[in-house]
């Protein structure tokens, strides 16, 4: 794997590495994002944070909020996959939104990218509200990937707050447990929000992501809607899109 670009900064080691045509960047050992265009999909956690989009119809997600771009490896997937009329993406640190304009190709003319804290932006956030919400905050600690903020009853409210009646929000999470520990499990209020909640994974992978839906619905619809998808759905085959869903209770 070739480095084709590497700083220290501020006591950080930002690496961006090449395997193939697959990007990656990495800070302190953690990768933040991997990407190749000519295969859409990871097969890794990003695949899981864009998949709940398609329990909706063509069309039907237009504006997406992105809570932590890294290098930008799900909004490139959201943009080619997905094709929400509008994409904004939040992420506290400068260097990965540089890298995700020069070395993944995110197009600044296309997604409305912000230098912020995450959680400063979603409470003074003033504008239209968005269908699809992704939390994908983490930092890394001693070389390992953590949440960045917990995913408390008032977090669940702020996002709540910016999503459309009939939006969804998706959550990374580090392990099952923390997604249990979850406030959704715990608080009545934020059930009464959400009809349907699942829970994604991948064999490879610790993480888990959370999708929290506005509607009843069932895993069928989304294993459909990723056939009647001609990349997702070749990927489907090819065992290139690797995910376990499991609908979950309160």
């Amino acid at each position: 794997m070739a480095v084709i670009w590497q700083k220290y900064i501020d006591g950080k080691k930002y690496p961006v590495r090449n395997a193939g045509n697959t990007r990656r960047l990495y800070t302190n050992g953690v990768c933040h994002s991997e990407f190749n265009p000519d295969k859409l999909v990871t097969g890794s956690v990003w695949d899981l944070l864009i998949l709940p989009a398609l329990f909706y119809p063509p069309g039907r997600i237009k504006r997406v909020l992105m809570l932590g771009v890294g290098g930008g490896a799900s909004i490139l997937q959201l943009h080619h996959l997905v094709e929400p009329e509008s994409i904004t993406g939040v992420e506290l640190n400068p260097v990965h939104l540089d890298i995700a304009k020069r070395f993944f190709n995110v197009d600044v003319t296309q997604v409305n990218l912000y230098e912020a804290d995450a959680r400063e932006w979603t409470e003074q956030y003033i504008g239209d509200a968005f269908d699809m919400i992704i939390d994908d905050l983490f930092i890394d600690e001693d070389s390992e990937p953590v949440r960045a903020v917990e995913a408390t009853a008032e977090w669940f409210k702020l996002l709540i707050k910016n999503l459309q009646p009939g939006g969804h929000l998706v959550t990374n999470f580090g392990s099952h447990r923390e997604f249990m520990e979850s406030a959704y499990f715990n608080n009545v209020n934020i059930q009464k929000r959400f009809s349907s909640v699942f829970r994604l994974s991948s064999p490879q992978l610790e993480n888990v992501v959370g999708a929290f839906m506005p509607m009843e619905t069932d895993s069928k619809i989304l294993r459909s809607n990723i056939n009647a998808h001609p990349v997702l759905a070749r990927s489907l085959q090819s065992k290139q899109l690797r995910y376990h869903i499991r609908k979950m209770s309160c």
